[in-house]
């Protein structure tokens, strides 16, 4: 898992890896230190007798929101710090992963018990930086005029859909929640019953055509399709298309992790926020379902 991080990089330069491209983007080589540093404070500086960090400093740039485990940098400052480099980070990486499996390698029994858990939770923790790397990566690229490629892909067009129809769902009582069975993060739990009334939901994920239609009826032009602070977003932020979309000459075009394409009216429409979500429910007759259903 650890090294599924190092792949998402493969293809990137050392430049790539240091933009912050908005305060809510971390640059690559943060969350390559960051889901490190996270390994060395709660694994190794607790569980190895003597263990002192190569560089203590890395606790206080590496540190999220972890208020207990110390001060931390200012989130919207990590891409002016320039040191440590790309490769200091990959080496950072590298050494603590070392010492962990030293340690698991060593541990009796019962340290292991106590260890798997954190180690298992840095594992999922890494994954969800591995989502992140990939979303930021994306947000990067895209401020670039060049339109640089992360990933070629071949060129396909994605086979029309069946028009939208709806399945009916009965009105019962759901058991939401984790069930304690292996990992899960606390928001899972506790466990318990909901009622869910009656509901249909929709048969297929919308299409890019489907939304395409929303913007050509000015569904961005009108107020009675937006929550209050979304139609506020609306105006503030000048949205007119989902983020990474650009009208050039008459046609939709996005920006995707392969480079800059023409939109497929058969895809499904990715990059709206709950705001634009929920207008285009509005606009087509429905609503957006609950967590629930």
């Amino acid at each position: 898992m650890r090294d599924f991080s190092k792949l998402l990089t493969r293809d990137l330069e050392a430049e790539d890896c240091v933009v912050q491209s908005m305060p809510d983007v971390s640059p690559t080589k943060w969350h390559l230190a960051h889901t490190t540093w996270f390994f060395e404070t709660f694994v190794l500086k607790k569980f190895v007798a003597g263990y002192v960090s190569a560089i203590p400093e890395y606790a206080f740039l590496f540190n999220s929101y972890y208020n207990a485990a110390g001060t931390m940098h200012r989130r919207d400052l990590r891409g002016l710090i320039s040191r440590p480099t790309v490769a200091e980070s990959f080496r950072y990486r590298e050494g603590v992963d070392r010492q962990i499996e030293d340690l698991v390698a060593s541990a009796s029994e019962e340290l292991l018990d106590e260890v798997e858990p954190i180690i298992t939770l840095g594992i999922h923790h890494e994954q969800q930086h591995q989502e992140l790397l990939a979303t930021d990566i994306k947000h990067v690229f895209a401020q670039n005029p060049l339109h640089p490629i992360f990933r070629k892909r071949a060129e396909e067009k994605a086979e029309p859909l069946p028009p939208m129809t709806f399945v009916d769902f009965e009105e019962t009582i759901a058991t939401i929640g984790h069930d304690g069975r292996d990992f899960s993060y606390d928001n899972e739990e506790p466990r318990h019953r909901a009622l869910v009334p009656s509901f249909s939901l929709g048969s297929r994920p919308v299409t890019c055509g489907e939304y395409q239609r929303f913007i050509e009826a000015d569904g961005y032009q009108r107020p009675e399709f937006w929550l209050s602070l979304g139609w506020m977003t609306v105006n503030e932020q000048r949205w007119e298309a989902p983020l990474y979309w650009e009208k050039r000459d008459g046609a939709w075009w996005h920006f995707t992790l392969s480079g800059f394409r023409p939109v497929d009216e058969n895809e499904p429409v990715t990059h709206v926020s709950y705001f634009e979500a929920d207008a285009f429910a509005n606009f087509s007759g429905a609503r957006l379902p609950t967590e629930f259903e």
